[in-house]
């Protein structure tokens, strides 16, 4: 059985990805919690820690939201390094010219409260 993280209220979990989506920052809290360090993440994708039991469809609405120029928000279920998983509120925002003038997006996170998980769950598994 997967093992669930719990994050805490002052979690805040921050990455920054280029535009293909491949990592180029992580913070502490981020690292802390998927269980990877910084070095482990860094030019990985992102979807590194997706977990299996969010659909493919939640990721297609994100990157369309994304690629139009404009804030996705949305309930999401990550994967940890060693197998468990945890629940977040993230906003992702397109982040044109992080690096000579290219884009990449920023994706911020917090701990998700338990109805907001049950909503997103339920959500979800209608897809």
């Amino acid at each position: 059985m997967e093992k669930e993280y719990l994050l805490e209220d002052t979690d805040f979990l921050v990455s920054q990805t280029d535009a293909h989506g491949k990592i180029v920052f992580a913070n502490e809290d981020f690292c802390k919690i998927a269980g990877y360090t910084l070095h482990e993440l860094v030019g990985k994708p992102h979807s590194i820690v997706r977990h299996p039991d969010m659909p493919k469809e939640a990721f297609q609405a994100l990157w369309k939201t994304l690629k139009g120029g404009n804030i996705w928000k949305g309930y999401i279920k990550n994967k940890t390094k060693d197998g468990g998983y945890y629940w977040v509120f993230a906003t992702v925002y397109p982040n044109v010219g992080y690096k000579d003038g290219k884009s990449g997006y920023i994706s911020c996170r917090r701990k998700a409260n338990a109805i907001e998980i049950r909503t997103a769950f339920d959500h979800y598994t209608k897809k």
